[in-house]
């Protein structure tokens, strides 16, 4: 009776299934659940009988890099609180202010969200939005602009900072190597500076500027306060070929996550001593939080959905259709991320539906390399993200500064643009050079 629902082609069944996650996730189902239900359907639909589906979910869940990753995350989360924590914050406000002299104020509107952004939380913007509100608080300026700011600044280092999860999970994804990578999405930030302070802040320099802070003793602190984000850093860079010498079997994607699990455990003793004598702040209080739940259960249906889309073998057939099709590839590549980043507002939200399809159309289509669609499918994942009304870090950036709903895009719309720009650029001149 439903012999023609396993007929339709491979390119249908995908975008359906794509479709049908996003709208499964808009009426409240959680990502994560949506995705695993997502996996759950597509491999039934690939006519697999119902014990190879579920041994396809069993190892989906017996994974390394699974586990290895959903760790990581939560003691990643750790950094978050601990930066946020109000005596960390207001060290960051201060420091800011007295690193840019006369131009202090406006520097601490760019460095405060980047610095808070750094460590990846749900909802982040909140523990940044007080700093920039009290930074500006002898200055008239609208609450549309003050909302841009903060949420626009937020996210510069998403694109490559390797704490973030769509990051974590678009280097397991991507066989690029980890400097290939850096290499190009670091110059993302640099757009996101540069059009951040034309299209927000040079008009406004005057109106910022202050009198030079007095220098206070306060530089130590704050070296100490930065001093386990760059160890993660560093071992996250730098430990992974010792890792593959320790586990000799291990994938490049696992070896890269117990490298920086590794940096993990050094920074959170290290913030453990650091911090014994401050009473407030107790390491680990939010593990069993809501929202540590919520992050590590979206991460978990990413994973999941990405292990059984390859196992259903849908993908090569799809990649194949489309590459004989008068689609051009690099509309589909372009318009899955944007369009998951739309609906989901969230970073991995376009990841991880989408990216598993893009990489699945480059491996049939040899004019398309993983470089080049990775430049594109990121920047327009990132646009649909940035340009999303149901971003988290949107909504309490606008009810924190009590902004409407739209007036804020004046000021987003022209720096996503110049994100989408460059991408666009970056995947032209990749493919005109063969990489």
């Amino acid at each position: 009776m439903f012999d023609f629902l396993f007929n339709i082609s491979p390119v249908v069944k995908i975008l359906l299934l794509f479709v049908l996650i996003l709208a499964v996730n808009r009426v409240r189902v959680h990502l994560g659940l949506a995705l695993v239900i997502g996996a759950l359907i597509i491999d039934f639909w690939a006519a697999k009988p119902p014990a190879a589906v579920w041994s396809d979910l069993a190892g989906s869940l017996a994974h390394a890099e699974l586990w290895l990753l959903v760790l990581n995350i939560i003691l990643i989360l750790e950094f978050g609180y601990y930066l946020s924590h109000p005596p960390n914050s207001a060290l960051i406000l201060a420091a800011a202010r007295r690193f840019g002299g006369r131009h202090g104020r406006t520097l601490s509107l760019v460095l405060i969200p980047a610095i808070i952004g750094l460590v990846p939380m749900p909802g982040g913007a909140l523990f940044s939005a007080p700093l920039v509100g009290e930074t500006l608080r002898e200055k008239e300026l609208s609450s549309p602009w003050k909302t841009a700011v903060n949420y626009w600044f937020r996210h510069i280092f998403e694109y490559w900072w390797p704490l973030y999860p769509v990051v974590i999970v678009t280097l397991s994804m991507f066989s690029l190597k980890s400097w290939q990578f850096f290499a190009l999405q670091i110059p993302f930030t640099l757009v996101s500076l540069t059009v951040g302070w034309f299209v927000l802040l040079r008009r406004h320099v005057h109106v910022l500027a202050d009198e030079v802070q007095a220098a206070e003793e306060a530089d130590n602190r704050l070296l100490t306060l930065l001093l386990p984000l760059a160890l993660v850093v560093f071992c996250t860079l730098f430990l992974p070929p010792v890792m593959r010498l320790a586990v000799p079997g291990a994938s490049s994607a696992a070896t890269t996550l117990l490298a920086m699990l590794a940096g993990l455990i050094f920074s959170l003793l290290l913030i453990a001593w650091t911090s014994r004598q401050d009473r407030a702040f107790r390491l680990f209080s939010h593990l069993l939080s809501g929202r540590t739940a919520d992050v590590v259960f979206t991460l978990g249906g990413v994973m999941v959905f990405q292990a059984m889309l390859n196992a259903s073998g849908l993908l090569p057939e799809a990649g194949r259709q489309l590459g004989n099709s008068l689609v051009p590839i690099e509309v589909v590549v372009a318009f899955l991320p944007f369009l998951a980043g739309l609906v989901t507002g969230i970073a991995i939200g376009f990841a991880g539906p989408a990216f598993p399809l893009v990489l699945g159309l480059v491996s049939v289509n040899p004019h398309l390399s993983q470089a080049s669609a990775l430049v594109l499918a990121f920047s327009m994942g990132y646009a649909g993200m940035m340009l999303s009304p149901v971003h988290l870090c949107y909504v309490l950036t606008r009810r924190y500064f009590i902004s409407g709903l739209f007036p804020s895009y004046v000021y987003i719309i022209p720096c996503t643009l110049a994100v989408v720009g460059w991408g666009v650029l970056m995947h032209i001149l990749l493919r005109l050079m063969g990489w």
